[in-house]
């Protein structure tokens, strides 16, 4: 996937967090955007033909490992917070009763 078309879905994602009035939409578009960086980040970390880093007596082009390490970290702290986020919005569900964002904010 080309960078700019990641980072077109990253300007999607923030433009529905701006929009959405929804707890889950909201949820939905961090995610989004998290997936958008993700893939910026392992485009930018590889290129085209370059082999897998195994040791070996050849001098050949290697793609670094370190940012598809670090984006499988990101990834699973990603997961987690968008479980915490969801569980959050359960509570906040039964709390107040909606999930609408204006709603919440017009109570006390």
């Amino acid at each position: 996937m080309n960078p700019i078309l990641s980072f077109i879905v990253v300007l999607i994602g923030v433009y529905g967090l701006a929009t959405s009035k929804n707890i889950i939409k909201s949820i939905i578009c961090i995610n989004i955007t998290q997936t958008a960086v993700v893939l910026i980040f392992l485009n930018l970390g590889s290129f085209n033909f370059g082999d897998i880093p195994i040791i070996t007596d050849e001098v050949i082009p290697m793609v670094d490992p370190l940012p598809q390490a670090l984006m499988i970290t990101t990834i699973i702290i990603g997961t987690t917070i968008t479980a915490l986020a969801l569980m959050l919005s359960i509570k906040t569900f039964h709390y107040y009763g909606t999930l609408d964002w204006k709603e919440m904010m017009g109570r006390e």
